[in-house]
């Protein structure tokens, strides 16, 4: 419920500020607007003020604005054959109404940039070092890693040849997206050159590779004990340190976690406590875990920087990170549609998003997915496809260019073959979330 309400208040803002976009266009240029809707019918309330009714409805998965004399989603062809009055849409120049059909566009992108801004502000950015990853044993490598060929224990150099500083540089979607990307891995003090997949990205929208690809090993120092455990009744404490497990030494979690899912009915620990070295020895039947959370908090702040921007600094860089955001959408939709990655598991709708927000409240993670969400709406919009403001776009560029206006008969069959479209993608896109949660 809390991914769900953070999924609607995001799609709540964005149709919002989009559909504003498109009124204050309208009415800048002197077009009558009879209806702003949060959401689709049927209406929960609404107020009039002016011409318009603004109203909030029912289906909170997006939003129109009715523009007199605009062939839209509303198909009001009655009202398309009676004679053109001053006020409406189609009795405007052809450059007035393709600003308007651009406002909601032009709205979301400057709205995503905001955000950018501001979470870059509120929040600055933090940064672990690869540098004292790879001091610190190297990467802890999941099944998605390991599926292109990384071990555990690997320290990455090298991105396409280039040094880098930070753990996020390895997962940012523009080095996976990039062509003939590849690692360069320090492994057993030889220098091997690992490739990326062109279609590596997509393992991400999978359930199983959440998660799964690479991270930094933990020392196993102990941070809580779980009542009622092995740890609890060895009488383990906060800041004990697990050294040895049934004779093997052990420096990481990871180690740790791999010796006990090998012990038998009996489990050996050598525990270092200060200074001195304690030995256990314990049943272990029936069970698979020791009991006791490590201390990552401690060791993160070691390997971590945490990097703070005034207002004026936060302009250029939110900016830049917006832009980025962009390029990275366009270029993944470059490569659903070239084939290179697959439109089953690249693409998501509600369900997919909704998961992606998470089940707390963070509000980081909501600014910076619905500043992302708000440009993808942005560039998803300018597609030129019927139905969508894109298509609207391409239409008025063809009249601006040949000076030659299609037929109202034209316009409104193309809207109801973009409709129908449309429709059928979202229905194919929410299948495709359900078919993903198994």
């Amino acid at each position: 419920m809390v991914s769900l309400a953070q999924l609607l208040l995001s799609i709540s803002i964005l149709v919002a500020v989009h559909e504003m976009g498109h009124l204050l266009a309208a009415k800048y240029f002197g077009m009558r607007v009879e209806q702003f809707s949060i959401g689709f019918p049927p209406k929960i309330f609404s107020f009039k003020k002016g011409e318009t009714e603004y109203a909030l409805s029912a289906i909170p998965l997006g939003g129109y604005v009715k523009i007199s004399g605009m062939i839209d989603e509303s198909m009001d062809t009655e009202a398309m054959k009676q004679e053109p009055k001053p006020w409406e849409f189609r009795s405007k120049p052809a450059w007035q109404r393709l600003i308007v059909m651009l406002g909601g566009i032009i709205v979301n992108v400057v709205v995503g940039i905001m955000i950018f801004i501001g979470v870059t502000f509120a929040f600055g950015e933090m940064y672990f070092m690869k540098d004292a990853i790879n001091n610190n044993g190297g990467f802890l490598v999941g099944p998605v890693g390991e599926s292109i060929g990384l071990k555990t224990g690997d320290k990455i150099v090298k991105i396409n040849g280039q040094d880098f500083e930070y753990l996020q540089d390895i997962l940012k979607p523009e080095t996976l997206l990039s062509d003939n990307a590849y690692y360069t891995v320090e492994r057993d003090g030889k220098l091997i050159d690992i490739n990326i997949p062109a279609d590596f990205i997509q393992k991400f929208n999978k359930k199983e590779g959440v998660g799964t690809f690479i991270t930094y090993r933990v020392p196993p120092v102990i941070a809580e004990i779980s009542k009622g455990s092995l740890a609890d009744r060895l009488g383990l404490t906060a800041g004990d340190k697990i050294v040895e497990v049934n004779g093997n030494p052990v420096s990481y979690i990871d180690e740790v976690n791999t010796a006990v899912k090998a012990s038998g009915d009996s489990i050996q620990l050598g525990v270092l406590r200060g200074s001195e070295t304690l030995s256990f020895k314990e049943s272990f039947k029936d069970q698979t875990a020791i009991g006791f959370r490590a201390d990552a908090e401690t060791f993160l702040t070691s390997m971590s920087k945490q990097m703070s921007y005034g207002f004026f600094e936060s302009i250029p860089l939110g900016t830049k990170r917006a832009f980025t955001t962009l390029v990275v959408q366009v270029k993944a939709f470059g490569k659903v549609i070239s084939g290179v990655l697959s439109p089953r598991e690249s693409l998501s709708g509600p369900i997919g998003i909704m998961q992606a927000y998470g089940p707390t409240w963070d509000w980081e993670r909501f600014w910076s997915l619905t500043g992302v969400l708000s440009l993808v709406l942005a560039f998803m919009n300018l597609l030129p496809i019927p139905a969508l403001d894109g298509g609207h776009v391409m239409f008025l560029g063809y009249e601006i260019i040949s000076r030659r206006k299609p037929s109202d008969k034209f316009l409104e069959t193309a809207q109801k073959i973009g409709m129908v479209f449309l429709l059928t993608l979202m229905v194919l896109i929410f299948a495709n979330d359900i078919i993903k949660l198994f």
